[in-house]
């Protein structure tokens, strides 16, 4: 039986296997989401779009009042984004790095994992590679696209601070010199710290520049839920606050499964993070989140979920943990897959996004039917997220649910617009308002 043969008969007998959501996605999302009972069967559901790219001349679905257009194309799997104070994108052309022999998962679950990362468009070579975007003429599409820095290992998190720019590896933060009038950096990273890696379950290291001088990095954790043991999840699960002097660290906050988008709320100098919860508990749960992460602070990861919901297939279980454990301030919705997370401070899209954060939704696999597959964002009252989530950017999804894109980072231009990027579209989209 060929590659595909099998791969269909694979799809056609999992379609049947796992459960189907009886919630409305409403009900699971916001400050005081639903958490019905866990669904636990044989064969977690598994339900993955096909990413097909998108077909010429077809774009995002743009809400009412804003439009949308290619800021960039022809990427090679476009993920973070960085806005830089001359105006200039930074896109971090990224993929996961090539598995460690000692840590591959051989059991049948990996086969499967394994094969559906192909099915999403996850499962392509790493560039490896820091671009540069410019859009020099000032109309919304940059006409200068050039490698900025090469021979990165899985870059993903940039952040530049003063006259350093810093990026975050798969496995190591390191810094190098940032001239403005400059196209390209050839000058060999300085390392700061190294950064867990190995099995890279989660391999994406997201970073943030923190106003008290510290930088902070979101390491996910090797696991759904310490299956390979606590062990492997030494520092991980976890938001790490690094002194780029001496390159020391300490755990911000724990308990957090993958923590990736990170951004500090303007003003008020809070951390906030968008998390990805953990799977195979059902189509309704467990929703991902959207948190000030309060510093010192655990999660539940990965004994509890939401707070104090007791998660008992760790082994061996720890009620002080549990007990320890607080919720995170709102729901974004089962398995949606949140990734990009920025402020609207700066954005010109009109007063309905004059307050809050957009939010980049990868979309899901353990759900039926999908969520995720958009760009939404997450009203402010009163300084924390409140009500239900506006769609930015949707129809990522064709009419027979093939992916023509993913949106991963989003990022405010110097101009106002929202850029978004797209790894399976491999696009940059950019969101302005209409004319």
């Amino acid at each position: 039986m060929t590659r595909s043969a099998l791969f269909l008969a694979l799809s056609l007998f999992l379609a049947g296997c796992g459960d189907h959501a009886r919630l409305n996605i409403a009900e699971t999302i916001g400050p005081a989401p639903v958490l019905p009972p866990e669904v636990h069967t044989p064969i977690p559901t598994i339900h993955v779009a096909d990413a097909t790219g998108w077909p010429a001349g077809a774009a995002p679905v743009a809400a009412a009042g804003l439009q949308v257009a290619p800021f960039a194309t022809g990427l090679e799997h476009p993920r973070w984004l960085l806005t830089l104070p001359n105006g200039d994108v930074l896109v971090a052309e990224t993929a996961a790095p090539p598995p460690d022999p000692a840590h591959q998962d051989h059991s049948i679950k990996g086969f499967f994992f394994r094969l559906f990362q192909r099915k999403a468009g996850s499962a392509v070579p790493s560039a490896n590679r820091i671009t540069l975007l410019r859009d020099a003429d000032g109309d919304g599409v940059a006409e200068i696209r050039t490698p900025y820095i090469t021979g990165l290992r899985s870059p993903f998190g940039m952040a530049l601070v003063g006259s350093t720019l810093y990026v975050a590896n798969a496995d190591a933060l390191v810094a190098f010199p940032y001239d403005p009038g400059a196209t390209s950096i050839t000058a060999p990273p300085r390392t700061i710290t190294a950064l867990p890696a190995q099995r890279n379950h989660h391999w994406t290291k997201s970073l943030a520049a923190g106003p008290d001088g510290r930088l902070y990095v979101g390491v996910g954790s090797n696991s759904n839920v310490a299956e390979y043991g606590m062990g492997e999840e030494e520092e991980r699960a976890a938001i790490w606050a690094i002194d780029p002097a001496s390159g020391s660290h300490s755990l911000y906050a724990t308990g957090l499964r993958n923590p990736v988008g990170l951004d500090f709320m303007p003003g008020a100098g809070d951390l906030y993070a968008v998390v990805n919860e953990r799977d195979e508990l059902g189509s309704d749960l467990v929703p991902d989140y959207l948190t000030r992460v309060q510093p010192g602070a655990f999660y539940g990861w990965p004994w509890s979920y939401y707070g104090q919901h007791v998660d008992r297939r760790p082994e061996p279980p720890r009620p002080d943990m549990v007990a320890r454990a607080i919720p995170p301030d709102y729901a974004l919705g089962p398995h949606v897959a949140a990734l990009g997370l920025t402020f609207s401070q700066g954005a010109r899209l009109g007063g309905l996004y004059a307050t809050g954060a957009f939010v980049g939704e990868h979309g899901s696999w353990n759900r039926r039917p999908f969520s995720g597959y958009r760009v939404v964002f997450v009203p402010f009252a009163g300084g924390r997220p409140s009500g239900q989530p506006i769609d930015v950017l949707t129809g990522f999804l064709d009419r027979r649910n093939h992916a023509m894109g993913r949106p991963v980072g989003v990022q405010i231009a110097r101009d106002g617009a929202l850029l978004v990027a797209d790894d399976v579209g491999n696009t940059i989209w950019r969101v302005s308002a209409a004319r």
